[in-house]
């Protein structure tokens, strides 16, 4: 029995849905249910297991693609490059070098070799143990060859004039090459010792069928369908005879485009709730978003599938810390810096707050494409002594140290960053929307849920959320009851609460 997990990429600034994984794969472990957890995006700028071991991600737990048809394991970046240079034969060759050094603590060496008009540049990723993970062979200014490592060399790039890669091979553990991919535009194909797939939907196909699904597995989608990949229908068509389910991460349709004949559902979710009858159970996070989804399905597909809400992530403990021993009048965010986060509205909202509370501070933690604009803000506000970016950080221990939660999302299926910080006493400010904020914050009991309209001009929404954390920075002692009930609404979402759930569900799908 197995538990497969389907998503596409993984990065540094992970979507909630990675988040999602990696919570489920610490509740399958303490349940001892294998899980695996399949990622198809080709992830070559970084070891992919860098990516997933930052996330809490077991090794032998993920299943990536791209060296599924080869024995290399995913693992550490461990290739030195005293091992490089040996397998270079650099003793035997004339060869000239020098090392550059930059800010985020890696380096390069860059290689001369005079009599063969080539210039290799390596890239050492742990100066420590001067292992690499990556080098770039150079003709005549023309970068021809990439190459990537791991605990081995597992795959090199061919490049063309304009640096357009033509050409990959990926290794074998003994050096031998596992297969081609050829690309030519949009056009990919993958030549293997006996097949040759003309897709990477076809690929993938292959690697479902080498699963050997059995009826006791459990194919969970959290995300598919990427860039050449069509994986959703695959997995409708071919993950027979295990039990298949949908994982709903976010809003499941558009309100302003439904009516009583119709519906909009999220583009992301309209293949699996149209073929509702083929799928075993949806998963979403709370109980008003499964009663949604359950009434809409039975009005608009004519269907009645299984429908549970199983909360995306746990909390191992509840960190506790009195309230009047955190930092005064201290506000946390945590979220993608994504301009459906309106951070922004964050920002402004302390900017203002700070007339009648000079002490404020926010601290905003997270990574992604705002960031440079947000920087700007608050740059333009004056604001660089009370408002700080914190970048991407384990905030396990740094909840508890601050004294109110503050988030300006207008959707969120559930909301990772809300659990954690109640689950760290915080008293929480966000507005009154689906799903999350509706689960965490209980009005006038552990904070402020503030009214919404999708067309007030930023100014009100602004001026909303300000007018929250003066009133919250204004009594202490209602702000420390706010903080004992976040402790109590966050006793549900423990490790062992969430686990049953899992465990019920697992038994009763595949039974």
């Amino acid at each position: 029995m197995t538990v497969y997990n389907v998503n596409l990429g993984i990065g540094w600034a992970s979507s909630g849905v990675e988040y999602a994984q990696a919570y489920r794969s610490k509740v399958f472990s303490r349940m001892q249910i294998p899980a695996r957890f399949i990622f198809s995006d080709l992830i070559l700028a970084d070891n992919i297991e860098e990516l997933t071991h930052n996330l809490g991600f077991k090794d032998q737990d993920i299943i990536w693609l791209y060296n599924f048809f080869t024995d290399v394991k995913i693992a550490p970046t461990t290739y030195t490059l005293d091992e490089f240079k040996h397998a270079q034969h650099f003793e035997k060759r004339n060869v000239k070098s020098s090392v550059q050094s930059f800010a985020d603590g890696k380096q390069v060496v860059h290689y001369w070799l005079p009599d063969e008009n080539l210039k290799i540049n390596v890239r050492i990723y742990n100066l420590k143990t001067q292992a690499i993970d990556y080098a770039e062979y150079v003709v005549d200014s023309q970068m021809v060859r990439r190459e990537f490592y791991s605990y081995i060399r597992y795959v090199t790039e061919y490049l063309s004039a304009g640096n357009h890669v033509y050409a990959r091979d990926f290794y074998n553990e003994d050096g031998s090459i596992a297969y081609h991919q050829f690309i030519n535009g949009n056009e990919e194909i993958f030549e293997l010792k006996d097949q040759i797939f003309y897709s990477k939907t076809e690929l993938y196909a292959e690697m479902i069928r080498r699963l050997h699904l059995t009826k006791t597995d459990l194919v969970i989608l959290d995300r598919e369908d990427g860039k050449g990949l069509v994986s959703g229908q695959l997995w409708y068509q071919m993950h027979v005879p295990a039990k298949l389910g949908v994982v709903v991460h976010a809003e499941h349709y558009d309100k302003h485009y439904t009516n009583q004949d119709n519906i909009l559902w999220n583009n992301y979710y309209e293949y699996q709730f149209t073929h509702a009858d083929q799928t075993d159970c949806f998963i979403v996070s709370t109980p008003a978003q499964k009663q949604v989804l359950k009434t809409q399905l039975a009005s608009y597909q004519h269907q009645a599938p299984k429908v549970v809400a199983i909360p995306v992530g746990s909390l191992s403990k509840l960190m506790m810390m009195p309230y009047a021993k955190r930092q005064r009048h201290s506000l946390i965010t945590a979220s993608r810096l994504a301009s459906e986060k309106h951070v922004d509205w964050l920002v402004k909202a302390v900017a203002e707050a700070k007339k009648s509370i000079p002490d404020i501070t926010l601290d905003i933690y997270g990574q992604g494409v705002q960031q440079k604009k947000l920087q700007e803000l608050i740059d333009s506000l004056k604001a660089q002594d009370c408002i700080k970016l914190k970048g991407q950080q384990d905030l396990a221990t740094i909840y508890q140290h601050y004294a109110g939660y503050i988030a300006a999302s207008t959707s969120e299926g559930f909301g990772l960053s809300l659990m954690e910080a109640v689950g760290s006493g915080l008293p929480m400010i966000g507005f009154d929307v689906p799903y999350g904020n509706q689960t965490f914050i209980e009005p006038d009991q552990n904070g402020y849920r503030l009214p919404y309209q999708s067309d007030w001009p930023e100014e009100r929404k602004v001026h909303e959320l300000a007018d929250a954390i003066v009133k919250l920075f204004s009594d202490d002692q209602k702000a420390a009851s706010f903080s004992q009930k976040s402790y109590e609404l966050a006793k549900p979402y423990l490790d062992e609460k969430i686990a049953q759930k899992w465990q019920a569900l697992v038994n009763e799908v595949t039974k």
